[in-house]
């Protein structure tokens, strides 16, 4: 299994015992990769493996400490992104760098040099669009447009540079499964023109399906070359992570009790300009399951955090009820009272906060429930508390108790995930639980939500992996710009039918959703 391939030809970019180090941390250690003329080449590795700054030496973001990038078997010293570009290398990164006000044209008008006019890059717009059935309405304002057609836009700048090498990082971590498979026969069409790529995901099925060589990193260093089509996703994981990763274990059947939950007729206007308005919310949570929320981000799923979790009121206590008290207008603080938990996206500055040490950020949401103790007492209790979150859910710290902000993302999430879930709540949401986490941080992770919602708890799930969604949900639903679908057994939907209702297309069919 770790017997290295090599490029059928000779390469068209070589990096040649590349290495950075960051004082005592060497984030790459002597990495080789070499990539072949119009090769999808995956680039793999945990949380903290050195995927990112190797990409960004290449990119030009970053000097190595040692090492030689070759292009066309010579040489090239890489300073700046500018430079990059100009050798014919684009990146199209995992958050977008797009102005909302500004249209479709103008937004890829302002990466470009000055000789281009917006004449010249609507023209150009359109002929790429053609080619590459990549679609866009030249003139629409950003802030209109859903994920997947401003994925086009940095997709279709970078194409207006005539890219030989094309990176992408975590390409379809935002795209419904209609729009993956679209980019997927883009990618297979630049490859047959001769443009490498060097894809970079968490996603190991798409990897197989795409690519016919990875290259897998583990602490800095290349601990295999592999064909991913030739082994299963699961032994592509265990290189990742350096052990096996097993499936997720229910040990208890599913078997729900009384509602927990009641979400009746949730409707709340935008937050802001961009915001999403939530339309006639309906579902019930029940303990002893998982509720999947489905959907591509921007579609009201911060809303639907904030009104259930009691960061934005609703005008009726009704609309939320937990444990059979409606709380619609209370705040977040006796929600949590009524054994209610919470996992926001936004891990640092949302959920935790960055400059305080692990044991002061469990207060954030256990000192709630523990008003009586004075703040002392409470303090030392949060670093035991702490201490025990740490061991529970394996989460890698540079010190015993060190800021928030000195974890890697990975880590940081398994702690805010475990803090949560150490209360054992009768109830648990968690917004995007996996984002950005590799293979074996997201399987302790989704067997935790298993296990507590097995133990009696109600569990609501909202993510944009569907891979997730389909392991550990027992029941799931859509939301589409605010509205929700109704929900269904797991074992009713498709990934085919889950995408048409995140394009809105079920929804305008009449609801057609369902096996």
């Amino acid at each position: 299994m770790k017997e290295d391939v090599s490029p059928s030809g000779p390469p068209f970019v070589e990096l040649k015992g590349i290495s950075k180090r960051y004082g005592d941390l060497l984030a790459n250690d002597g990495i080789d990769l070499a990539i072949a003329p119009g090769e999808i080449h995956a680039l793999l590795g945990e949380n903290g493996a050195g995927k990112s700054t190797l990409v960004k030496i290449l990119y030009g973001v970053i000097e190595p400490s040692a090492g030689e990038i070759r292009w066309e078997g010579r040489p090239v010293t890489i300073g700046s992104p500018v430079e990059a570009r100009a050798l014919g290398l684009g990146m199209v990164f995992q958050h977008f760098s797009l102005f909302d006000e500004m249209t479709v044209a103008e937004n890829i008008a302002v990466a470009l040099s000055d000789e281009w006019d917006l004449a010249m890059v609507r023209s150009r717009l359109s002929e790429i669009s053609r080619t590459y059935g990549l679609a866009l309405d030249a003139d629409r304002a950003v802030w209109t447009l859903s994920a997947g057609e401003r994925q086009r836009i940095e997709i279709v700048r970078c194409l207006l540079q005539n890219p030989r090498l094309l990176i992408l990082d975590e390409p379809t971590s935002v795209l419904t499964p209609q729009e993956a498979e679209h980019l997927f026969k883009t990618l297979d069409k630049l490859s047959a023109e001769g443009c490498s790529i060097l894809y970079i995901s968490h996603k190991l099925e798409e990897v197989r399906r795409l690519c016919r060589r990875a290259t897998i990193l583990r602490a800095g260093r290349v601990v295999a070359t592999i064909d991913p089509r030739a082994i299963s996703a699961r032994e592509i994981a265990a290189l990742m992570v350096g052990n096996e990763v097993g499936e997720i274990r229910s040990d208890a059947p599913h078997a729900p009790q009384g509602e927990v939950l009641r979400v009746n007729h949730l409707n709340m206007p935008p937050a802001g300009l961009h915001g999403v308005a939530l339309k006639d919310i309906n579902f019930v949570a029940r303990a002893g399951e998982i509720v999947g929320i489905a959907g591509v981000a921007g579609n009201g799923q911060s809303e639907l955090f904030a009104a259930l979790s009691g960061e934005r009121l609703a005008d009726r206590a009704d609309t939320v009820t937990i444990a059979g008290r409606a709380c619609g207008t209370i705040g977040i603080d006796t929600r949590r009272r009524l054994s209610a938990a919470f996992v926001p996206e936004e891990r640092l500055g949302h959920a935790a906060a960055p400059t305080h040490r692990l044991s002061e950020n469990t207060l954030i949401s256990h000192a709630a429930t523990e008003v009586s103790r004075s703040g002392f007492i409470l303090l030392n209790a949060a670093k035991r508390l702490a201490r025990t979150i740490i061991k529970s859910f394996d989460v890698r710290t540079p010190e015993g108790d060190p800021q928030a902000r000195k974890l890697s993302g990975g880590n940081l999430q398994k702690f805010v995930i475990g803090r949560e879930i150490i209360r054992k709540p009768k109830l648990l949401i968690v917004d995007q639980p996996t984002w950005g986490v590799d293979a074996g941080a997201a399987r302790l992770i989704r067997q935790a939500l298993v296990d507590l919602a097995r133990e009696g708890s109600a569990v609501v799930v909202v993510s944009q992996d569907l891979d997730e969604l389909f392991e550990v949900a027992d029941q799931m639903a859509v939301i589409h710009q605010g509205s929700l679908s109704p929900l269904k057994p797991i074992r009713a939907w498709t990934r085919e039918a889950v995408g048409l209702e995140m394009l809105g297309v079920a929804q305008a069919q009449g609801g057609a959703h369902a096996v």
